[in-house]
């Protein structure tokens, strides 16, 4: 009864130790007396006892591969330090686990390779400024190569070029040299901008200063015309009312028939008026005389 109970309780462990559960973007390769038997994907499962045996955890994740720098050289003779990264997945857990040995050192020896091949067919300004260049010829030949062994390249990125320190300090003095070059070319063109505004505001200035005088002569030219205009005015408002009395004067002698003795006297009387006392000589025509004489005449006859 006891060794019943002891070969029941063997079997029971047996059992419960060869159920395996898959967990999610995993795979397990199982052998079967050493052959391959099946992948197992997610979920439970069940192996025999001592005949089958798991091979090989595969994940299905994305992976990345963080290689050291390489020395490589270029066309020009120029030897370099270069470290590169590749994501890879794994698509086919079978050809993962018997096409390669070793797959992940595979993938670091055929990115060195591939990454020699590449820089030595360019120069070194090409390799520093090719770096897409680089990056997508690897992915393409890494990809083809690494297809039989169950993995997928997705990309492939340069990390970092290392020139040599020669190679290093012309650079920073050519880049200084370049900062320092467009640093001038800045400045000139700040200054010219500067005089160019200065120049134009002080044509604007001018030019309003100039629109400013003619206005302002205009209307003094206005101003003069229009005082011209009201003199002018005036002194024709001024002749106009002489020449009206002048007419006035002439219609009330033509009204009242004077005679040629009171148009004389008058004029007498008008010269009079224009000596005022003042004048030490006064010339009278000779009608005017002789009226003056005939005045006298009257006035004597009235005495």
């Amino acid at each position: 009864m006891e060794a019943v109970l002891i070969l029941l309780g063997i079997i029971i462990i047996l059992i419960v130790t060869n159920i395996k559960v898959v967990p999610q973007a995993m795979t397990y390769i199982v052998e079967r007396l050493g052959a391959y038997k099946e992948t197992w994907g997610v979920g439970i499962h069940f192996k025999l006892p001592l005949i089958d045996k798991i091979a090989n955890k595969v994940s299905l994740k994305e992976k990345i591969l963080d290689f050291a720098p390489q020395p490589v050289i270029t066309k020009d003779n120029v030897t370099m330090q270069i470290d590169t990264v590749v994501y890879f997945q794994i698509t086919d857990p079978k050809l993962y686990t018997y096409g390669v040995d070793r797959p992940l050192l595979a993938i670091e020896t055929l990115t060195a390779t591939t990454l020699r091949n590449i820089i030595g067919d360019l120069e070194l300004d090409e390799t520093l400024t090719s770096r897409d260049i680089i990056n997508n010829k690897m992915r393409i030949i890494l990809d083809e190569a690494t297809d039989p062994w169950g993995i997928k390249i997705n990309r492939v990125e340069v990390k970092n070029i290392i020139p040599p320190k020669d190679i290093q300090n012309a650079m920073e003095k050519q880049m200084r040299a370049e900062r320092e070059r467009r640093e001038a070319i800045l400045k000139a063109e700040g200054e010219k901008t500067a005089n160019i505004l200065v120049a134009e505001g002080k044509k604007q200035a001018m030019i309003l200063e100039a629109e400013a005088e003619k206005e302002a002569a205009i209307l003094r030219a206005e101003a003069k015309k229009e005082a011209a205009i009201r003199e002018a005015e005036g002194q024709a408002e001024a002749i106009l009312k002489v020449q009206n009395a002048t007419a006035q004067g002439l219609r009330m002698i033509k009204e009242q028939e004077l005679s040629k003795e009171v148009i004389a006297i008058r004029s007498l009387e008008a010269f009079e008026k224009a000596a005022d006392g003042k004048a030490t000589k006064i010339i009278i025509p000779s009608e005017i005389q002789n009226l003056s004489s005939l005045v006298t005449s009257i006035k004597e006859l009235s005495n």
